[in-house]
C-alpha cells in the first residue's frame, strides 16, 4: 500500500495521517495483530513530525483499534470493534437530567508538568506547563466523585475562570472551543487512601474509574479527564446505537 500525505491539502495533516492509518488497519496485510511500520520511519516517509503522527495514533489507540507498547511498537488490535456512545453529557448536564442537586466540596487550580501519558495524548513535551483542575463534587449530603482534568495549552485557560460554572460552557462561550467528541475507558478499582479520603469511604472500597479524552471540532485533543466515583452512589449508563 502506497503511503503518502498531500501537504497542499486544506485537510490537517493529523487527520490525513489518521485516515491513512485507518486504511492500514483495514488492509489484510496488517490484520490479526500485525505491527504497523516503525513510528520514526513512517513519520519520515509521510514527511510529518512524530508529534503529528502520534496524535493520529493516539486517536486510534483510544478507539481500541490499535495497541501500542513502549519499546515494542504499535499493532492492529485483532478483531477489534469500536463502540461509540451517543449520549455524552457533561457532569453538570448528567446530574441536571437526573434531577440531582450538585455541591462543589473542593476546587483546586494549578499549573503542572504533565506526566508522559498526558503529554503523549496532547502531543507536547513533559516540560510544558499545563492547567490542572481538581474538583470534588457530590450531593449536598456528601461527595461521590473526584475529577482531575488537564487541558491542552492551546485551550488558553488562565486559571482565573469561574469553574463553578459548567466546564464546557466556559470553553464554548468564553473561549469559543466546542467539545464534540468524548472517548472513555471505564474500569473498577480499589480506592487508594487518597481517593478514599476524598470520597469518604474506606481504603480498598470499590470505585468506578472513568478516563475521558475530549476533542474539539477539528478532532484536536483539549482535555484529559480522570474521574473517581463512589460505587455505592453512582450508576454509569451508556446508550449505543448501531451504525
Amino acid at each position: 500500500m502506497k503511503l503518502s500525505i498531500d501537504h497542499k491539502s486544506y485537510v490537517p495533516l493529523h487527520l490525513q495521517a489518521e485516515q491513512l492509518l485507518r486504511n492500514l488497519i483495514a488492509d489484510p496485510q496488517y490484520a490479526n495483530g500485525k505491527f504497523l511500520p516503525n513510528e520514526v520511519d513512517l513519520a519520515k516517509q509521510l514527511a510529518i513530525s512524530r508529534t503529528t503522527l502520534r496524535q493520529a495514533l493516539n486517536k486510534l489507540v483510544y478507539e481500541g483499534l490499535l495497541i501500542r507498547k513502549k519499546g515494542i511498537g504499535t499493532r492492529v488490535a485483532a478483531g477489534s470493534i469500536s463502540s461509540k456512545s451517543n449520549n455524552w453529557l457533561s457532569f453538570s448536564q448528567e446530574m441536571q437530567a437526573r434531577g440531582i442537586p450538585i455541591k462543589n466540596f473542593e476546587l483546586h487550580v494549578s499549573w503542572v508538568n504533565p506526566d508522559e501519558q498526558v503529554a503523549d495524548f496532547f502531543g507536547i513535551g513533559t516540560d510544558k506547563k499545563i492547567l490542572k483542575l481538581e474538583r470534588l463534587r457530590g450531593k449536598p449530603e456528601g461527595p461521590f466523585v473526584y475529577f482531575i482534568s488537564y487541558f491542552h495549552p492551546r485551550v488558553e485557560l488562565t486559571g482565573e475562570e469561574d469553574f463553578k460554572r459548567p466546564l464546557y460552557e466556559i470553553l464554548e462561550k468564553d473561549l469559543y472551543i466546542i467539545a464534540t467528541l468524548s472517548q472513555e475507558e471505564i474500569t473498577a478499582q480499589a480506592a487508594t487512601k487518597f481517593i478514599a479520603d476524598k470520597l469518604e469511604i474506606e481504603p480498598g472500597s470499590p470505585v468506578l474509574f472513568r478516563k475521558r479524552h475530549v476533542f474539539d471540532q477539528g478532532d484536536r485533543p483539549i482535555e484529559y479527564n480522570l474521574g473517581y466515583y463512589r460505587a455505592d452512589s453512582f450508576v454509569y449508563t451508556v446508550e449505543s446505537r448501531r451504525e
